[in-house]
């Protein structure tokens, strides 16, 4: 990955190349990252309902469109960051993409849908993470996951399980799921 860039690892639009914003503390997913978070998912995604929150440069929902999301909605506040979202979506011509202009835990408040996977990559710096945790429940279709990456890893939130985990540098990756889900 170069400054500014970040590419698809998989499905359809492997190997595309797509510009972001250069915006403070954006950093996208990295590459081996997001690899073994779609091992751990299935590299299909074909009828998932996927919600990227706090997008940034849009690298996880644009991978899961990418492996066959039915559908994608990436969340975006910062009005750079997001006009260069809706343009990679246009470029890709991704019709299972959507991407919002709003703040992230507004969007959980007012938002109705339910979502099979939800990516949360917030600021590392902020307290976004168990604040958009605990908006997020209504939102989860039955079995659902939620990608969880920061500084620190999360452990155990009331109310979720980590199912599974992992570090690269400064990076700490989670998949989560509520702890009363149907096994």
């Amino acid at each position: 990955m170069t400054a500014n860039r970040v590419r698809i690892i998989g499905g359809e639009w492997r190997r595309r190349v797509l510009r972001f914003a250069p915006r403070p503390g954006l950093r996208p997913t990295p590459d081996r990252v997001r690899e073994t978070l779609f091992n751990w998912l299935g590299q299909d995604l074909s009828g998932k309902r996927c919600l990227d929150l706090f997008a940034g440069s849009g690298a996880l929902g644009l991978e899961a469109a990418s492996r066959g999301a039915a559908r994608v909605t990436l969340v975006e506040r910062d009005r750079a960051a997001h006009a260069a979202l809706a343009a990679n979506a246009r470029l890709l011509g991704g019709n299972s993409l959507e991407v919002k202009s709003a703040d992230a835990l507004e969007f959980l408040r007012t938002d109705a849908g339910r979502y099979d996977i939800v990516f949360l990559d917030p600021p590392f710096d902020s307290d976004l993470l168990g604040r958009a945790l605990a908006l997020l429940p209504p939102r989860l279709a039955e079995g659902a996951f939620v990608y969880v990456e920061s500084g620190q890893a999360v452990g155990t939130a009331p109310g979720w399980e980590v199912w599974r985990s992992g570090r690269a540098g400064a990076v700490s990756y989670q998949l989560l799921r509520r702890a009363d889900h149907d096994h």
